[in-house]
């Protein structure tokens, strides 16, 4: 019996080490106000890459802190932010946010953004899209995600 708890132990320890292995994770600093590369780098290049680890059967792990430029591509009412005359935002902006909601329902993204900033810009959070969560600022988030393991990246 001794011999079957240890053999069962053994495996656990062996599955939740491959686990760890199989997992890939990385905390994005995204600072962009540039259209061009939210849409092909952060928004079609997450797609693509979390799909490629899924596609070999691992996984990546992402969070996106969201500060600088970048507020704008989170905002819901263009027009009670400083974003308001960004006329090929207000274009494209039902569309990103559908593909931002993709990432986080079908992907598992997590969006947080900066509360310092949002403050300096006067964004207020019931502006922002219900996905993002507001964090003290945008360093915190950054640090906080780097020392459990996340791998930085940055998006400007």
């Amino acid at each position: 019996m001794k011999k079957l708890v240890l053999l069962v132990f053994l495996l656990i320890i062996s599955f939740s080490k491959g686990e760890e292995q199989d997992v890939a994770k990385i905390v994005i600093d995204f600072r962009s106000g540039d259209l061009h590369i939210f849409e092909n780098y952060l928004i079609n290049g997450l797609a693509n890459n979390i799909q490629y680890y899924r596609d070999n059967l691992k996984e990546l792990k992402v969070v996106v802190v969201v500060h600088g430029d970048g507020y704008k591509f989170f905002i819901k009412n263009l027009d009670k932010s400083p974003y308001k005359d960004e006329v090929q935002l207000k274009k494209k902006q039902k569309e990103l946010k559908e593909r931002l909601e993709n990432l986080v329902k079908f992907y598992g993204v997590r969006f947080e953004m900066c509360k310092a900033g949002m403050k300096a810009r006067g964004i207020s959070e019931d502006n922002i899209y219900p996905f993002v969560k507001p964090v003290y600022s945008a360093l915190v988030g950054l640090v906080n995600w780097q020392n459990k393991g996340y791998a930085y990246m940055v998006f400007q």
